[in-house]
């Protein structure tokens, strides 16, 4: 008995650091940030004219990776609001859009983990809606669409003035999916009420709906665990479909905070 004591005194440590090695730590970053910035809208279902105005942005970004895993999980939340206006300064259209981005990076960390380098895929799933305030007849358009957007990214982290910064840079760009469209000249009142169905899910590809979003965000460490964050936020979204031209460019200055935590799995 005293042997079987000593013999397990003796693998406790052993067997204790096995089971700690198993554990997996999961870390998390998540962004919170409001932006502002310019907005040009053209929609010729509603009109000819191009639109410019002013908008609002909120942006969530998450990057979720389990210690010792090259691929990590990219969730973003977007919703944006705008208010443009006609060359004469005469007709004024709302626009607003929420955008879901999911995904998965693959890294690669150089120069001693300095510099981090990504790639992979989003999907994208977005829901929006363009209002004329001058149209009588199909004073409204919606907007949805589903687009898979191959990835890069990259970051860096240095010092300045004696304080740690991260840079990074994020492009996504379209490769195909699907778009809800009215046909040109067709109501949305025959196709709900209706149900006069005119070639209204439109498969789409780079060439009928390019799109064009980059995201450049520098972080400057406040406390270990808050971290502000500034940055700027570029989506130009372009399409013709159905003889419909439309294209939706923002561009956002953005700050916000960054906050990081861990999450520990403990191995069975």
């Amino acid at each position: 008995m005293k042997r079987k004591l000593l013999l397990a005194a003796l693998l406790f440590p052993f067997v204790t650091l096995a089971a700690q090695t198993g554990d997996s730590v999961k870390v998390i970053t998540n962004s919170q940030m409001i932006g502002l910035g310019g907005t040009h809208v053209l929609d010729t279902y509603l009109s000819d004219e191009h639109f410019k105005g002013f908008g609002i942005t909120y942006l969530s970004h998450t990057e979720r990776q389990r210690t010792g895993r090259r691929w990590s999980t990219i969730l973003e939340h977007e919703a944006n609001l705008s208010s443009v206006k006609d060359r004469a300064n005469k007709k004024q259209e709302l626009e607003g859009a929420y955008n879901l981005y999911w995904g998965k990076l693959y890294q690669w960390q150089l120069m001693d983990n300095h510099l981090r380098l990504q790639a992979g895929g989003l999907v994208n799933a977005s829901l929006g809606f363009i209002y004329n305030t001058s149209n009588s007849n199909n004073p409204a358009q919606a907007r949805a669409h589903l687009n898979v957007m191959p990835t890069v990214a990259g970051s860096y982290r240095f010092c300045l003035f004696n304080k740690t910064l991260v840079a990074r840079y994020q492009m996504s760009m379209s490769l195909c999916g699907i778009q809800f469209s009215p046909n040109y000249g067709q109501s949305y009142y025959e196709i709900f009420s209706r149900g006069n169905y005119d070639h209204n899910v439109v498969p789409t590809t780079f060439v009928s709906a390019p799109e064009w979003r980059q995201l450049f965000t520098i972080d400057a460490a406040l406390t270990k665990r808050f971290t502000l964050r500034i940055g700027y936020l570029g989506n130009m979204q372009q399409s013709k479909v159905n003889g419909i031209r439309q294209h939706i460019y923002t561009h956002r200055l953005l700050i916000g905070f960054t906050r990081t935590f861990s999450i520990t799995h403990h191995a069975l």
